[in-house]
């Protein structure tokens, strides 16, 4: 790995930056004595992009997928139905509870 003098490091920092960006990793040394490290980052895990279709074949659906769990829906509501309709007031054509 290349190391670099900090006082070079000054004046060609762009020029390091870009390089370290590309892979070329280096050390700025002050006196001979290595002071840091500068390498790129890694993409930050949020930022990469997410493309439709990558896992196409890895799974399927099963063809009653829209009407799984059907009756059971329709056998909760009938419940649910009833028990409104023994809680609740029923009430006249005049607002009135009967």
């Amino acid at each position: 790995m290349k190391t670099v003098d900090i006082r070079v490091a000054e004046t060609q920092l762009p020029e390091l930056v870009e390089k370290a960006s590309r892979g070329e990793s280096f050390i700025i040394a002050k006196a001979g004595k290595p002071l840091v490290m500068v390498t790129a980052l890694s993409p930050c895990p949020g930022s990469q992009i997410h493309r439709l279709g990558f896992m196409a074949g890895q799974f399927s659906v099963p063809e009653d997928f829209d009407n799984m769990g059907k009756e059971e829906i329709e056998h909760t509501l009938d419940l649910v139905g009833e028990i409104v309709a023994r809680h609740v007031p029923s009430s006249d054509k005049n607002g009135m509870k009967t």
